[in-house]
C-alpha cells in the first residue's frame, strides 16, 4: 500500500514538472515581453534593452526556466508586472473566493445528484427515472454563461432575491456570504449535476443487481436498510472519483462564472493576466491550478483505495 501511494505521489510530481515545462515554453513565445509591458509600447529600444538585461531576459531560456522552477520549489512565484506585487500573494488573496464557489457548487451538485441518482436507480423506468435522465442531458448541455445571464435577469433584476454583482466576504458573516454566492454556485452546480447523477445512478443499479443484494432482501431486511446501509455505501466509490475530478475542474474552471457575476476570484485574475499579457502572473496561476488538480486527484485515489477492499488488497502486492 505504501509503495502504491509513493508511486502515485511520484507520478503527481512528474505531471507537475511536465506541465511547468510546457507552460513556460509556450508562454515564452507570446508576442511582447515583461520589459515591454512595464515600460509600454512607446519606450525606446535602449531602455528596453537595459531593462531586459537587468531582469535577465537576455539569458538562455533554459536558464530562465531553471531559475523560475527553483522559485516555484521555494514557493516564490515571482512578481506580477501588472500589480507590482507577489504572485503568490495575489493568488492567496483571490483563492478564498474561488474555493468558496467550488465547495458550495459541489455541495449543491452532490446533494441533488445523489438523491436523484439513488431514487432513479430504485425506481427504474418510471417517471422519476425519466426526469432524472432529462436532468442529466439538460444540465450538461446548457452553457454556464447563458444560465448565468438568465439568473441575473430573473432572480437578480426582476425578483431582486439575490445581489447581482455584490460579493460579500466570509468575514462579514456566513449567511450574507452564502447569499452572494447562491446564484453563481447554482449555475455551476447545474453544469456538474449531470455527470455525477449518471455515475450515482449507474453505480447504484450495478450494486442493486448483485447477488448479495438479493440475499439481503430474502433475509427480510427492510428496503431502506438494503438501499441506504448496504447498496449506497458500496455504490458511492465510483461517484467519489467523479466528485474529486469535478471539484478540481471547478477550481480552475470558474473563469466564465466569475466574470459574469463579477467575483474577485482566481478565474477572473487569470482572465486579467491573459488580457494584459502578465506572463509571470499567468504562469503562477496555471501552476497553482495544476497543483490543485493533481493533488486533488491524488487524494481521491488514496481515499478510494482506503474505501475499496479490492483495491486495498491489490495494492498490498505493489
Amino acid at each position: 500500500m505504501n509503495n502504491y501511494i509513493l508511486k502515485r505521489v511520484w507520478s503527481a510530481l512528474v505531471v507537475i514538472f511536465v506541465v511547468s515545462f510546457i507552460t513556460y515554453f509556450v508562454l515564452m513565445f507570446i508576442p511582447g515581453d515583461a520589459a515591454q509591458l512595464i515600460l509600454g509600447t512607446e519606450a525606446s529600444a535602449e531602455k528596453l534593452a537595459e531593462l531586459r538585461n537587468v531582469m535577465g531576459l537576455n539569458r538562455p531560456w533554459i536558464v530562465q526556466y531553471a531559475d523560475w522552477l527553483g522559485g516555484l520549489l521555494r514557493l516564490d512565484f515571482g512578481e506580477s508586472y501588472l500589480y507590482g506585487t507577489s504572485v503568490l500573494g495575489l493568488i492567496t488573496q483571490r483563492l478564498p473566493v474561488t474555493l468558496s464557489v467550488a465547495v458550495f457548487s459541489m455541495l449543491i451538485a452532490s446533494v441533488f445528484a445523489v438523491v436523484l441518482g439513488v431514487v432513479s436507480a430504485i425506481k427504474r423506468n418510471t417517471a422519476i427515472d425519466y426526469f432524472s435522465r432529462s436532468v442529466m442531458q439538460i444540465g450538461s448541455a446548457i452553457p454556464s454563461f447563458w444560465m448565468g445571464m438568465i439568473f441575473i435577469i430573473y432572480f437578480g433584476l426582476k425578483l431582486k432575491w439575490f445581489p447581482i454583482s455584490d460579493y460579500t466576504p466570509l468575514s462579514d458573516g456566513f449567511f450574507v456570504h452564502l447569499k452572494s454566492l447562491i446564484m453563481p454556485c447554482t449555475v455551476l452546480a447545474i453544469g456538474e449535476i449531470g455527470m455525477l447523477l449518471r455515475s450515482v445512478r449507474t453505480s447504484m443499479i450495478d450494486t442493486l443487481d448483485q447477488d448479495y443484494m438479493d440475499m439481503a432482501r430474502v433475509k427480510g431486511l427492510k428496503s431502506s436498510t438494503v438501499y441506504f446501509k448496504y447498496a449506497l455505501r458500496s455504490a458511492m466509490i465510483a461517484p467519489i472519483n467523479v466528485i474529486g475530478m469535478q471539484f478540481a475542474k471547478l477550481m480552475g474552471g470558474t473563469v466564465v462564472v466569475e466574470s459574469v457575476f463579477s467575483l474577485p476570484g482566481l478565474g477572473r485574475l487569470l482572465l486579467v493576466a491573459v488580457e494584459q499579457r502578465d506572463i509571470v502572473l499567468l504562469q503562477g496561476i496555471v501552476m497553482f491550478i495544476t497543483a490543485v488538480v493533481v493533488f486533488t486527484s491524488l487524494a481521491v485515489d488514496i481515499i478510494v483505495m482506503l474505501l475499496n477492499p479490492k483495491i486495498r488488497i491489490r495494492t498490498r502486492g505493489e
